[in-house]
């Protein structure tokens, strides 16, 4: 059923679990990127002067997040949020929020570069210093999120090296795995699952639609009915500057109270999806 096979760095991989908590067939977990105004920056250095551009990331902290937060508690369950080490810096009481609330807090760099863009060395030191920064709240952060989905050469390595445990940032599987050399576990993802493709707009490019929410509910209704035929994992990427918008938050409450429906799935935090990987 399981099979061994090799990423772009030629390290191989165990595939993992055929079984979930509880019995279940399947397993799926809610994660947000908290981005703020980190993303608009990293797309554009000339963005740290445009207030109207950041203002989108300003809504995700100030609204988004609060509004989420009230569904999530409603629905009594636990997300994962990846977080700027720069956003947590800038936004700690929405951080200590989140924390407080019982979510899981997990890297998503430190500026919101990736790290192809970045040195050796420097990829280090945003690792580094976005781990202190997020460490700093009281909560174990073992998860880490590219902030472009994207690895380096290094990236696996370092990881191991600075203790955490999982990475959700590939696109190879339905399944977690384990990459073999370095020993973390891959939650893979996928841009069906992910609100920015389907919501997201710059005023750079005034061609792209803005999809409606019922595109968007067909589209992960069907991708979820489809990861939990094939018994694997669900991984949920949203931004509360997207999905926190007032007409799509419905959508999120909706999701989740379909996915907490069906007791064949398992509705966990990456970090507990995780740990079910031999």
């Amino acid at each position: 059923m399981f099979r061994t096979r090799l990423e772009p760095m030629d390290e191989p991989k165990t595939s993992g679990p055929d079984r979930w908590p509880g019995g279940a067939h399947s397993a799926a977990a809610i994660t947000f990127d908290f981005d703020a105004e980190e993303v608009w920056i990293a797309e554009n250095p000339a963005n740290a002067s445009r207030p109207g551009v950041l203002s989108q990331g300003t809504y995700g902290a100030r609204v988004g997040v609060p509004l989420i937060l009230q569904i999530l508690e409603r629905r009594e369950i636990h997300a994962t949020f990846f977080v700027p080490g720069r956003v947590a810096e800038r936004y700690p009481d929405v951080v200590r929020a989140i924390v407080s609330a019982g979510h899981e807090l997990a890297h998503h760099g430190y500026t919101h570069t990736s790290p192809t863009a970045l040195s050796p060395q420097a990829e280090e030191d945003e690792l580094v210093r976005g781990l202190e920064i997020l460490s700093s709240f009281g909560t174990p952060v073992t998860g880490y999120r590219s902030p472009a989905w994207e690895f380096s050469e290094q990236t696996l390595a370092l990881l191991a090296k600075h203790g955490f445990g999982y990475s959700s940032n590939l696109m190879d599987d339905i399944r977690p795995y384990r990459h073999g050399v370095s020993g973390i576990v891959e939650l893979p993802v996928h841009w069906t699952l992910d609100d920015a493709p389907h919501f997201s707009f710059s005023g750079a490019s005034w061609t792209k639609k803005i999809a409606t929410v019922d595109e968007v509910r067909s589209i992960w209704a069907d991708e979820l009915a489809g990861v939990h035929r094939l018994g694997g994992s669900a991984i949920l990427t949203m931004h509360p500057q997207v999905i926190g918008r007032p007409g799509r938050l419905p959508l999120l409450e909706e999701t989740i109270e379909g996915l907490q429906s069906r007791p064949e799935t398992f509705l966990g935090t990456c970090a507990q999806i995780a740990a079910c990987v031999p």
